[in-house]
């Protein structure tokens, strides 16, 4: 985690800065928004910017956009001024924090901005097969391909990758090939000295150099141009790379991983994508499978979404009905776990009763989830799908934890009444009354007489 500290605050800043660095933040302290742009350019890069309420923070992000340096702002203050609160999150800032600082409210500002979704949620074993081959190839310096259809949890695997490296303590960076116009992305890539170009202000340092030591992520890869190709392949075989208007190379040690959606063979058919390219990245190829063929996933993704935005949205945990359960398998998820997540979030937000029924569960414009059969199915065939999701669901789990569920859901469904869940289970009220209270001695969630459960622990 690399914080970058703005300002000073009375010296307040300085104390958030000696937290962070307890918590195990790299921190950078400078003065002004010139130093700190200075400190962005030169490739010393932030995970996070904590800026003195009293700086020009509008002019910052509206500099920031202008050479397309990405990073979230939280605004810092010595008072509880409303107005300059509302100020900073109107200019751009993610978050206000007042200071003195709170050492609980740092930790858990870092934790959310470190949280890079490096611990990856499935159940399904297709993508289990995925995750074995990702940690096992981790530890080397090896390029990987991952490819799979948009949306499918691409990115979220590079990080796990760079999270289980060697690398993981240096940075990660990534960069989306085709959001950035082809113009730009040769300086964005390698960057550039002061003047190669209208309106290089000054140098400023590449992701490549950005990365030094680290993980970069070439994203949409596919989407580069066959000139920048050729750049990078050198950047590959040699570990160097050149400066757009530099003079000489500077030497380079990074990882590099890349994703496509695209079948990247094809494309060297088409004569876009080169073929000593493809080979130099494709040492090892991970290919995520789509949501729809994993569909043990699908329940557990949508429990892990719906737990996050309860708690993002102050809210209780709330459950998912059978038949909200049997909507969710059976559609065909497109947009793959992208789509998953914007549609519990929804949810969350729609819900009324106490827990996800089929009317919270719709699509952005109100319709209900595309469930029509796919490729032919047959409405048993659909039931079979539904009952494998169920079966692979307990692939890899111990039976203390699927008896340990199958207790606490019935016991859910009972409202609680231990008498009604120990008729149902088949076991004494005696025998089910010391496994609850083995269950609360562990940290799990036990639902009281007459309630549901208030959140999930599975």
């Amino acid at each position: 985690m690399r914080l970058l500290i703005v300002g000073a605050l009375r010296g307040e800043l300085t104390a958030a800065a000696k937290i962070a660095m307890e918590r195990g933040a790299s921190v950078l302290h400078v003065s002004d928004i010139e130093d700190a742009l200075k400190a962005l350019r030169s490739g010393r890069g932030a995970d996070l910017l904590m800026v003195d309420v009293g700086l020009q923070i509008g002019d910052l992000i509206g500099r920031l956009e202008q050479e397309r340096i990405h990073v979230p702002i939280v605004a810092c203050g010595v008072d509880n001024d409303a107005r300059a609160a509302v100020q900073a999150i109107k200019s751009g800032a993610k978050e206000y924090i007042s200071l003195p600082p709170d050492p609980d409210i740092i930790a858990a500002v870092l934790a959310a901005v470190a949280e890079q979704q490096s611990d990856i949620v499935y159940r399904d074993e297709a993508m289990a097969a995925v995750v074995r081959l990702a940690a096992q190839i981790a530890p080397s310096d090896a390029s990987v391909l991952i490819t799979g259809e948009s949306g499918t949890g691409k990115e979220v695997l590079a990080r796990y990758l760079h999270a289980k490296s060697n690398r993981a303590t240096h940075p990660f960076i990534s960069i989306n090939c085709a959001a950035i116009p082809e113009t730009l992305l040769e300086s964005e890539l390698f960057g550039h000295e002061k003047g190669a170009f209208t309106g290089a202000v000054g140098r400023r340092i590449g992701k490549f150099e950005e990365a030094n030591g680290g993980t970069l992520l070439l994203d949409e890869i596919s989407e580069m141009d066959a000139r920048l190709q050729a750049k990078l392949l050198r950047a590959l075989q040699e570990r160097v790379i050149d400066r757009v208007g530099g003079k000489r190379p500077v030497p380079v040690d990074i990882r590099i991983l890349a994703t496509s959606n695209r079948d990247l063979s094809e494309a060297v058919k088409a004569g876009t994508f080169r073929e000593d390219l493809l080979y130099r990245l494709n040492v090892v190829n991970l290919q995520i499978p789509p949501l729809r063929n994993r569909p043990a996933d699908i329940l557990e993704l949508a429990e892990h979404f719906a737990r996050r935005y309860a708690a993002a949205n102050g809210l209780s945990n709330f459950p998912l009905s059978p038949d909200a359960r049997r909507q969710l398998v059976a559609g065909q998820w497109p947009g793959n776990v992208r789509e998953l997540e914007n549609t519990m979030h929804r949810a969350v937000l729609l819900t009324t009763g106490p827990e996800i029924g089929l009317d919270a569960l719709s699509m952005p414009d109100g319709s209900s989830i595309n469930t029509a059969p796919k490729h032919g199915d047959t409405v048993a065939e659909q039931a079979a799908a539904t009952a494998e999701a169920v079966t692979r669901g307990l692939v890899g789990r111990t039976v203390a934890d699927v008896e340990r569920d199958l207790i606490i859901d019935t016991l859910d469904h009972c409202l609680g009444n231990r008498t009604h869940a120990a008729n149902i289970l088949g076991i004494s009220i005696r025998t089910l009354r010391n496994k609850l209270k083995q269950y609360q001695d562990d940290g799990h969630t036990v639902p009281p007489p007459g309630d549901l459960r208030a959140a999930s622990t599975c």
